[in-house]
């Protein structure tokens, strides 16, 4: 049987960089104000609805509104 090498380095590993949060895409700057994207209204403030062209909806609650096409 062949003998096992040693692992190449030992010590710090690299460091990786995490990705930011999703939560900050939900915020824009209009002139001198902070536009917020919607909340949903069952579950209050902090909790954002997903946007698509149709519908607005809520992850954590299942709340849905859906846009009328005019």
């Amino acid at each position: 049987m062949a003998k096992k090498k040693k692992s190449e380095k030992k010590g710090k590993k690299p460091h990786k960089n995490k990705p930011t949060s999703k939560k900050y895409t939900k915020y824009s700057i209009e002139s001198e104000k902070v536009k917020r994207a919607p909340n949903c209204p069952r579950c209050g403030p902090g909790t954002f609805l997903m946007t698509t062209p149709n519908r607005q909806y809520c992850g954590k609650c299942h709340y849905t509104e859906f846009i009328s096409k005019k």
